[in-house]
């Protein structure tokens, strides 16, 4: 039993601080935590699978789109042109704040996000053909 405890505590330290890759119930939590269940009519699972799909559930994930003249970050990779201090800055935050896995800073944007007139938009599109005939439940089943 120790042997197994001082193995995991291990495992844990040498895990690279770039390892930030959460799991589909970890991300489901603090997601339901920070008040996204059935937030602006858009379920947990809906949520839960846009973080799958826009960052496989890193916190960290930045993605530069050069063509696109954006920057994508975090969690629900939040583009900078808008939402964050490199641009109009909506949410006011910084777009570093963007890649706290804590994702409080993240949650509170996403919220300002869909409260605009597009809600979710094109993001929901994604989620429907990932769901298929099973729904968006798959993403929070078994948590």
């Amino acid at each position: 039993m120790k042997a197994s405890v001082v193995l995991s505590l291990i495992g844990y330290l040498v895990v690279p601080s770039g390892a930030a890759v959460l799991g589909r119930c970890v991300v489901a939590k603090k997601l339901h935590e920070g008040g996204l269940s059935d937030f602006e009519g858009y379920s947990l699972e809906n949520w839960v699978c846009l973080a799958y799909f826009e960052s496989k559930f890193n916190p960290t994930a930045v993605y530069d789109n050069s063509n696109g003249n954006f920057t994508g970050y975090g969690l629900f990779q939040i583009r900078n042109n808008d939402w964050c201090d490199h641009g109009k800055n909506r949410c006011h935050v910084s777009c570093s704040a963007l890649l706290n896995p804590n994702l409080n800073e993240t949650i509170e944007c996403a919220k300002k996000i869909v409260k605009g007139k597009r809600g979710m938009g094109a993001c929901e599109i994604p989620c429907r053909r990932l769901a298929g005939a099973s729904g968006a439940s798959k993403h929070r089943r078994d948590c």
